[in-house]
């Protein structure tokens, strides 16, 4: 703090800092609290989306077993047929309190189903029962994919923030009160001695006003006596002369 010069520009300076730091402080933390809330929510649908996600793919699965059985194994026509994608997975952004969460989203593509002469022969109500099912199974891994992704970036991003609200509270604030409490201070010391200085340099006028009356008094009172002085003096002088007895002086 000593680098600091305590001037009044340099109080006000920091005034200002302390302002600005503390509306980011308030902007932050309800940032974070903001965050933690859509964390939580992550969080809460993350488990549900596993849960359902369990029982699709079991679901699925069984229903693949089934499909084998009652078409036999047609897995080996599905792979050697044509390979066109009838949905496809589109990324997307969702902005959370300023914070770009990634989003991902399944569309249709709008090509037709291949390998429709599937179950012909026997089993078609199962073969189209296992595509519906694990349709909707991708449904699930893709939301299950997002969720769990904007989850990751969340809670990235609601460190950098609470370490921020941190920094702030218990670092920077911290910091400038005591650059202003140490302002404060010597500001004070600095009018204190101010104040001392102008009440001895009073009190030596006041002392030399004193010196000069008592003697302009002493002055005065000299002039008196000297006064008084001159005249006994010529009250003497004529004291011893009686014109009675003087005798009469002819010309």
């Amino acid at each position: 703090m000593s680098e600091v010069p305590p001037t009044r520009m340099n109080q006000q300076i920091f005034k200002a800092k302390k302002k600005a730091a503390e509306g980011g402080y308030k902007l932050l933390k309800k940032k974070a609290d903001a965050l933690k809330v859509k964390f939580r929510d992550y969080a809460k649908a993350i488990a549900e989306t596993k849960g359902n996600m369990s029982q699709e793919a079991a679901s699925a699965f069984f229903s693949m077993t089934q499909a084998e059985y009652a078409a036999g194994n047609f897995k080996q026509k599905v792979a050697e047929g044509p390979m066109t994608a009838r949905v496809r997975v589109g990324a997307g952004i969702d902005n959370v309190a300023g914070v770009k969460l990634p989003v991902f989203r399944i569309y249709e593509t709008g090509a037709a189903a291949e390998n429709q002469s599937l179950g012909l022969v026997g089993g078609g109500k199962k073969i189209v029962a296992v595509r519906e099912k694990f349709t909707r199974l991708l449904e699930a891994l893709i939301k299950l994919a997002s969720l769990q992704t904007s989850f990751v970036t969340l809670d990235e991003a609601l460190k950098v923030t609470n370490r921020r609200v941190n920094a702030l509270e218990n670092v920077t604030i911290p910091k400038i009160q005591n650059v202003l409490d140490y302002i404060s201070r010597e500001l004070d010391e600095l009018e204190r001695e101010d104040f001392t200085r102008l009440k001895l340099v009073q009190g030596k006028k006041e002392a030399e006003m004193e010196i000069d009356r008592k003697m302009k008094e002493a002055q005065k009172l000299a002039g008196v006596k000297a006064g008084l002085s001159v005249k006994e003096n010529e009250k003497d002088l004529t004291a011893g002369f009686d014109a009675a007895e003087d005798e009469d002086v002819v010309f």
